[in-house]
């Protein structure tokens, strides 16, 4: 017999690194990935005219996952044109192409999910396309997956209150945010700085006055060194050129790097809208962000020594493999409950 097919869609470097941990767990299927897209011909012409270069569909998000994918020997199937599959893992669910309607779908949270807003409301309210929020505000929400994997019991409460059937969600933690301690042990040659982490508000059309950003960050650091990461998705150029104009000569910057491992270097992180906050809570950094402190740490990611993916990929099995109704599936989530007795906090 054939062995089944999963697709799973990918998007940013943290997303495709999920995915493929997930898939390392399904090793008897048939295992392909494809760059998130859309088949909404407006997000298509959009895509096409270079309007969305700096999402997870334009082309240089596509073309950077695509590198690391065919480094990695992950087989590619951009858009599903050459295959049909029993399983489709979703990174996001702000888009849902209508070929995948009627196909088995998970959806796994790849990290922070933006505030939600007035905006958000509105968009919820008058059903309009979720797209419209600009952010991740939405994500998760939309219901139209089957099973939804969430990050910890606070978000799986963000994502039932705005949206999605509480039988569908399931709290499985995320890879890449399970096991924030292992970060502790590194070669990284800096310490006792303060870290920066930048956000892409910019480059997904959001206001950001960051020469006041920098300003702040200059005076929490009061005389300490700073490092300051770059978000992958930034102009880099733009951004250092604004850096070096506001903060000391000693200001180190970086564009890539284990990210992880200089905040668990770090005496303090400053942040805006970053998953990477989890990491310092985790660790116990004194931190900032444009979130209220303590809401984050009711989302933080579950740390369950790094079993997320193992979760995720149970998931995914058990469905495949179930041949009746989706919804005597569904019915059954709640036997996944025995993962949450396994977390840390």
């Amino acid at each position: 017999m054939q062995a089944q097919r999963i697709l799973f869609l990918t998007g940013s470097m943290n997303q495709t690194t999920q995915m493929q941990q997930i898939a390392s767990y399904l090793p008897e299927f048939d295992c392909y990935f494809s760059q998130f897209f859309s088949d909404n011909p407006v997000v298509a012409s959009a895509i096409k005219l270079g309007l969305l270069d700096n999402t997870v569909m334009g082309l240089p998000l596509r073309q950077k996952a695509e590198a690391y994918m065919a480094a990695n020997n992950m087989p590619m199937d951009y858009q599903a044109k050459e295959r049909d599959y029993d399983l489709v893992v979703f990174c996001s669910d702000l888009l849902f192409p209508t070929k995948f309607v009627g196909t088995k779908t998970i959806w796994v949270q790849e990290g922070m999910i933006d505030p939600f807003t007035n905006v958000s409301k509105i968009i919820k309210k008058l059903k309009l396309p979720r797209y419209l929020s600009i952010g991740t505000s939405l994500n998760g929400t939309s219901n139209l997956c089957d099973v939804y994997c969430a990050a910890s019991m606070g978000y799986r409460d963000y994502i039932i209150q705005h949206g999605t059937d509480a039988s569908k969600v399931v709290v499985t933690g995320i890879p890449n945010y399970d096991n924030l301690e292992q970060f502790r042990q590194n070669d990284f040659p800096y310490r006792d700085y303060v870290m920066v982490a930048t956000s892409d508000m910019r480059e997904t059309y959001r206001p950001e006055d960051r020469l006041a950003f920098l300003e702040s960050c200059v005076d929490i650091a009061a005389g300490r060194r700073l490092l300051i990461k770059l978000h992958p998705n930034e102009q880099i150029s733009r951004a250092v050129r604004e850096i070096k104009s506001v903060c000391p000569d000693d200001t180190l910057i970086y564009s890539d790097g284990v990210t992880n491992e200089m905040i668990a270097n770090c005496s303090e992180l400053i942040t805006q809208y970053s998953t990477v906050v989890y990491a310092g809570i985790a660790l116990g950094k004194p931190v900032h962000s444009y979130f209220d402190l303590e809401e984050l740490k009711s989302l933080l990611p579950v740390q369950n020594g790094g079993n997320s993916a193992e979760n995720i990929a149970t998931i995914c099995r058990d469905y495949l493999l179930h041949t009746g109704p989706k919804d005597m599936f569904i019915n059954r989530l709640s036997y996944y409950a025995n993962f949450e007795s396994n977390y840390a906090n």
